[in-house]
């Protein structure tokens, strides 16, 4: 690594500081992340230039020298492909019902009972959190909860409904490598392949989710219907949803099944499939957003139109950052600070490493926390199987139920229960929500320093 004076590297360390409390403060800014992260993008590459830092890079490409600009080697295009790719993917395949029909088959099926209800919304949760994004996960479930709870006269019982889906929304988003965008990006940088990563997390979702479950019952006092009358009075009400009326297309909603099932099996065989291991999983998420939109070739624009642009924005500034301050060795003095976390070991090491990203996710964007701790670890030469990714990938998806800001999905949670205009202040979801977030934290270290890679 070339040598760079310590002053540039510090005055670069307080640029990434500068722009971690930025996104701190986002709602109080009254900007958008994408906007944040690039003005810090476009300060950073213009200094890392002026002080010679980075220049451009000629690659040759076909046998012709290419030269990119020095704001392009350092995006990963692969995680802007994923994220891109999937949510075209999801986007196009809800309009087939396919979601909606789960849902509201699922509430017929819990026969009105709200305790079997709640076991059977927090098991779609975490399942559509881990196929489609917590976000909107956390939108289907939650406003298929205020409707059900609302018809059936149980509206008493939402804010416990809709808090406990929203920590399920995390715990989901534990459960395969495109469940989260920290998944992505850390898994990503460590080699984790797709099943390689359900492996290793599931065992832990399945029981934290029985633990949360569990915990919601008995704080929120949710119990099992036991008058007779009220059985059938609950079955009666429940059986007027009809789970069809969503269904634009009946052969669409078909194709749609079969295109999930395929797309999940194409991204959990990637690495061994010829062809598409070379191309990756970025490329198999835009084919299958392609495929799906075929179904919409003349209206596609509105599906461009729905695509989340700031967030990939967003990360395409936030890895122009990075870089920069990588080649500022900012990365290896927070790596440097990073050494004695690492010597402590694997068990005693990943536990603290673990519940520092859970802390820091939990006031923070944690899509920026990944990003650094992943370089950091890569720049350490940590071994893919080691505890110390794993605890970097539990740590910003659990420590995002700490605060209501700490996630996407928790803040569509507090958005829901504020439409039905139920007392939830910030101080009351932290207190609500603590006791949740230590045990499944607690549980996460103990799962991850035991439980080899």
């Amino acid at each position: 690594m070339h040598s760079v004076p310590s002053s540039v590297t510090l005055l670069f360390a307080a640029l990434l500081v500068a722009m971690i409390l930025c996104l701190a403060l986002e709602e109080k800014l009254h900007a958008k992340k994408s906007v944040i992260v690039s003005v810090f993008a476009v300060i950073t590459v213009f200094l890392s230039v002026a002080f010679g830092i980075v220049r451009p890079e000629t690659v040759t490409i076909l046998g012709q020298k290419v030269e990119f600009p020095v704001y392009i080697p350092g995006v990963n295009w692969e995680v802007i492909a994923i994220i891109l790719g999937s949510s075209l993917f999801v986007d196009v395949t809800s309009k087939s019902g396919l979601f909606t029909w789960i849902a509201i088959r699922l509430t017929k099926a819990s026969k009105g009972d709200s305790m079997r209800r709640l076991v059977f919304y927090c098991v779609m949760t975490a399942v559509f959190s881990a196929v489609l994004n917590n976000v909107t996960a956390m939108i289907i479930v939650g406003t298929l909860t205020g409707v059900s709870l609302g018809k059936l006269g149980r509206m008493d019982k939402l804010l416990g409904f809709l808090i406990v889906e929203g920590l399920m929304t995390n715990i989901g988003g534990l459960l395969t490598l495109i469940s989260s965008v920290p998944n992505i990006i850390v898994g990503n940088a460590a080699g984790i392949g797709f099943v390689e990563f359900f492996i290793k997390s599931a065992p832990y979702v399945v029981i934290a989710t029985i633990v949360t479950i569990w915990m919601g019952t008995r704080i929120f006092d949710i119990r099992p219907l036991g008058d007779p009358e009220a059985k059938a009075e609950a079955l009666r009400l429940v059986q007027g949803f009809d789970e069809n009326d969503g269904l634009e297309s009946r052969g669409f909603f078909w194709f749609g099944t079969a295109m999930t099932g395929l797309f999940v099996v194409a991204m959990a065989s990637v690495s061994v499939t010829p062809v598409l291991k070379e191309l990756g999983m970025g490329y198999v998420a835009l084919a299958f957003g392609a495929i799906m939109l075929i179904r919409f070739k003349a209206t596609a624009d509105k599906f461009y139109q729905a695509i989340d642009w700031d967030l990939l924005a967003f990360f395409g500034a936030l890895f122009i950052v990075i870089n920069t301050m990588e080649h500022a060795l900012v990365l290896d003095l927070i790596g440097e600070g990073l050494k004695p976390i690492i010597g402590l070991g694997e068990i005693l090491g990943s536990g603290v490493l673990l519940v520092a990203s859970a802390a820091a996710s939990s006031v923070t964007d944690n899509i920026p926390l990944a990003a650094v701790l992943a370089k950091i670890l890569v720049g350490l030469n940590i071994p893919a199987g080691s505890s110390f990714w794993w605890a970097v990938i539990f740590g910003a998806n659990l420590g995002g139920y700490l605060t209501p800001i700490g996630s996407a999905a928790t803040l569509v949670a507090v958005t829901i229960i504020h439409k039905y205009n139920l007392p939830m202040s910030f101080a009351g979801f932290v207190k609500l929500a603590f006791l949740f977030a230590l045990v499944q934290i607690v549980l996460a270290i103990i799962y991850v320093a035991l439980v080899p890679g």
